[in-house]
């Protein structure tokens, strides 16, 4: 498995987070809490990209989940070392390097910190929102039970047809959000994810949405001025938040 140039490509979005660090299981994290009332059992996991907690981007789509009522939690998995927010404008990153010291195997481990430290807490339900690399960790999480609803971007790293076989016997309800030019999710692994999955095959719940005219990584770091980019960036996150809300 690896990633591709569009992993480490995009722009920084402006905005003022509203969220907060703080270090749960020991592992620091990006916590953004509703501020209407809500279910202190239920948390939303947003599984960032290789740009990690630390990316504004990230950050204010916490806060938009949170908004609309979810408490999200974006773990620093990569423990201070994501890809550097500079790499956006320059493309100048040794992705290879970089994923030999971050791939999931030592991504999960601080996963599993926070999400051991939030059961601790009352949490007992959690929900997957995973961009990119963050899709691969949101599908393993379903795998092993451990989440109740999956979303995903544009996900990177996953085995096409074996993950979404493997998807189909989990009682987990699957969105995801793919685009027109993605070499991780390309437009055969879309279709392949619609006969395995669609037209009622998958009983607790699957939908694709698909966003014309977007690149791999539209959802976190698509370039804003673009009006295609835009409406699927913003379109992603409405059907996100509309899957979270029928199924969680």
């Amino acid at each position: 498995m690896s990633l591709c140039k569009h992993c480490v490509s995009g722009v920084r979005h402006e905005g003022t987070a509203e969220g907060k660090f703080e270090k749960i299981g020991g592992v620091d994290t990006y916590v953004a809490t509703p501020t209407v009332d809500y279910p202190k059992d239920k948390v939303l996991l947003f599984l960032p990209d290789i740009f990690g907690a630390q990316l504004i981007n990230a950050q204010l789509l916490a806060d938009d989940f949170a908004r609309n009522g979810f408490k999200t939690i974006v773990v620093d998995y990569f423990e201070g070392d994501a890809c550097p927010a500079d790499a956006l404008e320059s493309g100048n990153f040794d992705l290879g390097a970089w994923f030999g010291k971050h791939g999931p195997p030592f991504a999960r481990p601080l996963l599993d910190k926070v999400i051991a430290a939030l059961k601790e807490s009352g949490v007992t339900s959690f929900a997957t929102t995973g961009y990119c690399y963050g899709g691969r960790l949101g599908f393993d999480l379903a795998f092993e039970g451990i989440s109740s609803v999956t979303v995903t971007a544009h996900p990177s790293l996953l085995q096409i047809p074996a993950d979404l076989e493997k998807y189909k016997e989990t009682k987990v309800p699957l969105l995801i959000n793919s685009c027109t030019v993605d070499s991780q999710f390309p437009l055969e692994a879309q279709a392949k994810a619609d006969e395995i999955l669609g037209d009622g095959k998958f009983a607790p719940g699957y939908k694709r949405e698909y966003w014309d005219g977007c690149t791999h990584g539209f959802a976190v770091r698509g370039n804003l001025d673009d009006p295609k980019v835009k409406a699927g960036k913003e379109g992603a996150f409405k059907a996100s938040v509309e899957f979270l809300i029928k199924y969680f």
